[in-house]
């Protein structure tokens, strides 16, 4: 008997990967816009987290510039979408233990050492354009020495989808 499964299924990479650049859509960063899922070994969503500013902070007045005086300028007030995906989980922290997260840009040290010590066991990525950075440089090393894998999404699973809002629409596969 043949089957009539659907061949053209998102696989689990693909498909937490597609929440985690959803979730980038929440960011109001001119620039950059990060997201992250975290997800159980029984690849089931923990938390999601997008890069902005801390809850209570009106980005409406915020300085969104990358370049000017420190005070000036996004970098000392954005949380990360890693650091925001770990802070916004609300359940036990021994359900991170063995987890995956699924993030656009690879780490910087700081998310690294957040993702470590909280049990985070992979880091799943797809752009790591800032390799040549001691922050990254840092992020890896730490990764190494502590049993941290990471591996940038397989380019034949960089797939672009489009999704619809609309009802009726689903997910179109380019």
């Amino acid at each position: 008997m043949a089957s009539l499964k659907r061949k053209d299924y998102l696989n689990w990479d693909e498909y937490f990967m597609g929440i985690a650049k959803l979730t980038a859509g929440r960011s109001k960063d001119p620039n950059t816009q990060v997201g992250a899922v975290i997800v159980s070994e029984t690849n089931r969503v923990l938390s999601t987290g997008y890069n902005g500013t801390p809850n209570g902070f009106n980005d409406d007045d915020f300085p969104w510039a990358r370049e000017g005086s420190p005070l000036e300028t996004k970098y000392m007030y954005v949380c990360h979408a890693e650091a925001n995906a770990i802070d916004n989980f609300r359940g036990y922290k021994k359900d991170f233990e063995n987890a995956r997260i699924y993030v656009d840009l690879f780490p910087c040290n700081e998310c690294a050492k957040k993702i470590i010590q909280s049990g985070i066991k992979e880091v799943v990525y797809l752009s790591d354009k800032y390799a040549d950075s001691d922050s990254t440089k840092a992020s890896k090393a730490m990764f190494d020495q502590c049993g941290v894998k990471y591996r940038q999404l397989d380019k034949e699973h960089q797939k672009v989808l489009k999704l619809s809002l609309k009802p009726d629409q689903g997910i179109e596969y380019m």
